[in-house]
């Protein structure tokens, strides 16, 4: 069955134009152009992945990115738009978004990036470095990798896709330093190259959802000038199940 993408865009053209490059490349997509029609879309289907402009009419694609992620909707955001300036990016991903696309863009890179975030989620679902399904638990948290979710004293806790494929990476190399580069190259296909510092939003990110009630408990720790490293004080071993 075809993966669904939904465009946001308030250019007509262009939601034509990726729309039916998409199609034409084995995706089912549908189209809106602000905030209330993404809405509405959401609420006649489901979708794989979000294709949103940040400069939209009424509602900005900055400020639906936020209130999707606070809804618990974790399906994978491509953030879009004709800015210039890192602040948006930067914004985009501490809000949510998978990844980051600059106006004017190729189909093609789109195209590729769309499959690379939608790889990753199925490889989350399953496993990772052909590992059997990993469980874990520390402090309060428990990651469980059969059932893709990560809870805290039994309350679940929404991860987007690159959140939870970040995190199983670090608790599969527990203790392990890894590198920006290393993470980066787990995390991310070859169909191209992101922006290392992706990887601190990421983590800062994670870090805001691994909060214990002894604030000196940092799982995930900064290796300064190398990486991260994630560090369980006193806890139990990973396993695979």
């Amino acid at each position: 069955m075809a993966q669904k993408i939904l465009i946001v865009d308030d250019d007509m053209r262009l939601r034509q134009m990726v729309m039916r490059y998409l199609d034409e490349n084995g995706f089912k997509s549908s189209s809106a152009s602000n905030a209330n029609e993404m809405c509405k879309a959401i609420q006649r289907d489901t979708f794989d992945l979000y294709v949103l402009d940040i400069n939209l009419p009424g509602e900005d694609g900055l400020r639906i990115c936020q209130r999707i992620r606070l809804s618990g909707d974790v399906t994978p955001i491509i953030m879009v738009t004709a800015r210039g300036e890192d602040i948006d990016r930067i914004i985009g991903l501490e809000l949510g978004a998978d990844d980051y696309l600059p106006k004017p863009f190729n189909p093609r890179e789109l195209l590729a990036r769309i499959r690379s975030i939608l790889r990753r989620g199925s490889k989350s679902h399953h496993v990772l470095h052909d590992a059997a399904n990993l469980t874990f638990i520390f402090g309060s948290f428990e990651f469980d990798g059969r059932a893709r979710q990560l809870s805290q004293r039994g309350k679940n806790i929404s991860l987007t896709t690159n959140e939870f494929a970040l995190l199983k990476i670090l608790i599969q190399c527990k203790g392990q330093v890894l590198s920006r580069a290393q993470l980066t190259g787990r995390l991310h296909s070859r169909d191209y190259t992101p922006d290392q510092r992706d990887i601190d939003m990421l983590v800062s990110r994670l870090r805001k959802q691994l909060q214990e009630d002894d604030p000196s408990v940092t799982y995930i720790q900064t290796v300064r000038g190398v990486g991260y490293v994630f560090i369980e004080p006193g806890g139990q071993e990973a396993h695979f199940a």
